[in-house]
């Protein structure tokens, strides 16, 4: 069955869109996830992904060309299938492409899906449901909501900041209307497809559709619509998660990431001025915020008169004597930190870890980098250095390089390298692919980029899929050795300790020495131990031998 795809809105002014590239042709199968084009918006060029799996079967708008928001953008079906009604009807009537019966309404736009529900909702009435707004959320929290029932609803007016596995996004409708009934309450949390939120007009009962919401689906294509609208809320909330607004009440709106700073800073939104559109606070808003010369005096004031009143009762001081209570305090699990556990603990109770640790000889690796970062405009890092010797040592032992399914073992001879990120809420893994084939300052650009990225929560999902092998590096921290829970479907993941300089014995001799311990956490279904120790060999031949990754 046909399914019809539309220039999404990727942003909440966008009216039109123009294709900067299409990533398939007609006749590639797709798989849902797949990244279809890369389309320009007036404010970026976003990445645009399917939803739907099948065969690419037309393509509405070429490459530099621009259409406006709805327009036919490709036709996704079954190969060989006979589009021609679908495409006929397209080009008679936009409107009746939402409700023909070729493409089931699958990829009708948010505002189309929502105002043309099923003929048993109230006239008027669009009923609005949790999106999908990341590849992997199933479920979302909401963590605030912006209005209340009984609040008139602009289209493109934020409703809610949502909380899914990745981010919290802001939730715009696209619909205008009154808010006349909330279905997921602040801090709560609902699959994808429950019923956030109803509008329509003013004094419009809907107790009915509240009592039994599934009665208004019409027929099983309402969760289709569904899909393809979240995918279009999606980009649209990407794109505008940093933009926030004040309006006429005096409620000061700001990004997520940047109330979070300001929590953690003890800063006031109310003293900050956004530099956002429509003067809205962002993140360097409040980074870059100095507080007054009076709050400061105040403050400097307060401060030395504590300490003057401290220092004249010191010798006063009696022995202390405990006499505290105790204090606890719950911290409501963020959507990622369940997802982490959630997925650590299948990978653990489910794949046979066992762990294989080697010492490696850093001297030759110092003395290499160093050489290296002597180039001008060029910077590489010893955990650069790990990433590459992994990507050429997975390359003669792909198995190490696989993954297990019940039926099969699958060897992947591409390296994708993901790397472990510590960020606010947790860990992501930013994925480098074809690792082999980028070169050490390749490796250390693309990391640097993607981890700062990944902080502040502008990382793309396609950008953490598709990992064929795990990197987690602490290091950093001064820790010698640990070990790491595989990040499945991978079959290994290789943990990295600190540099430690200590008494070796070279040539008989006891001499100071630099070294490094590295622990290789191996799926036993797929990787035997004497294969884990051969990657190790080889791993080791590549750090202790810097100059021959440069072949």
């Amino acid at each position: 069955m046909a399914t019809v795809i539309t220039m999404p809105r990727l942003s909440d002014t966008m009216t039109e869109g123009t294709v900067a590239k299409w990533l398939k042709k007609v006749g590639d199968k797709i798989e849902e996830g797949d990244i279809l084009a890369e389309i320009e918006t007036d404010k970026a060029t976003m990445e645009f992904e399917s939803f739907n799996a099948g065969t690419l079967l037309h393509i509405g708008i070429n490459e530099g060309e621009t259409a406006a928001v709805d327009s036919l953008l490709a036709v996704i079906g079954n190969e060989g299938e006979d589009i021609s009604k679908v495409l006929n009807t397209t080009n008679e009537s936009k409107s009746e492409v939402a409700s023909n019966d070729v493409d089931k309404k699958e990829e009708a736009p948010a505002k189309t899906t929502e105002s043309k529900e099923s003929a048993t909702l109230p006239e008027g009435v669009v009923v609005v449901t949790m999106p999908r707004l990341s590849d992997t959320m199933t479920e979302g929290t909401v963590a605030t909501w912006l209005k209340k029932v009984g609040d008139k609803i602009e289209e493109g007016d934020i409703l809610a900041e949502i909380e899914t596995d990745k981010a919290t996004m802001e939730f715009e409708s696209f619909n205008s209307g009154t808010l006349l009934h909330i279905g997921v309450q602040e801090g709560e949390s609902a699959p994808v497809d429950s019923v956030l939120a109803i509008l329509g007009p003013a004094g419009t009962d809907v107790s009915g559709v509240v009592a039994n919401p599934k009665a208004t689906d019409s027929s099983s294509t309402k969760k289709e619509e569904v899909k393809e609208d979240v995918k279009t809320t999606t980009a649209s909330e990407t794109a505008t998660t940093q933009n926030t607004s004040s309006t006429s009440n005096g409620r000061i709106f700001a990004s997520p990431l940047a109330k979070k700073i300001a929590e953690e800073k003890g800063i006031n939104l109310s003293d900050v001025k956004g530099s956002g559109e429509n003067g809205r606070i962002v993140k360097s808003d409040v980074e870059n915020f100095t507080p007054s010369a009076a709050h400061s005096s105040v403050s400097a004031t307060t401060t030395t008169d504590a300490v003057k009143e401290a220092s004249s009762t010191v010798a006063a001081v009696k022995p202390f004597v405990p006499a505290g209570e105790v204090y606890q305090e719950e911290v409501k699990n963020s959507q990622m930190r369940k997802v982490i556990a959630k997925r650590l603990a299948e990978s653990k109770f489910t794949a046979p870890h066992y762990y294989l640790t080697i010492e490696l000889d850093m001297d030759n690796a110092i003395a290499s980098r160093e050489m290296i970062n002597r180039i001008p405009d060029t910077k590489v890092s010893f955990n650069d250095m790990v990433i590459k010797a992994s990507a050429m040592a997975l390359k003669k032992h792909p198995q190490v390089n696989s993954q297990w399914k019940e039926d099969a073992m699958i060897l992947n001879h591409h390296v994708n390298i993901g790397v472990a990120v510590a960020v606010e809420d947790g860990l992501v893994v930013p994925v480098l692919k074809f690792t082999d084939q980028m070169t050490l300052t390749q490796i250390g650009a693309n990391v640097k980029d993607m981890a700062g990225r990944a902080r502040v929560k502008k990382i793309q999902p396609a950008e953490m899929e598709g990992s064929t092998f795990t990197i987690s590096n602490l290091g950093m921290f001064g820790i010698q050795s640990f070990t790491s829970i595989i990040n499945q479907p991978n079959s290994a993941i290789l943990s990295v300790g600190a540099i430690v300089e200590k008494p070796v014995v070279k040539n008989g001799q006891i001499v100071v020495g630099n070294t490094m311990t590295v622990t290789l956490a191996c799926d036993h279904r797929t990787v035997d131990g004497a294969t884990g120790a051969q990657f190790l060999q080889t791993f080791k031949a590549f750090m202790e031998n810097p100059v021959t990754m440069l072949a």
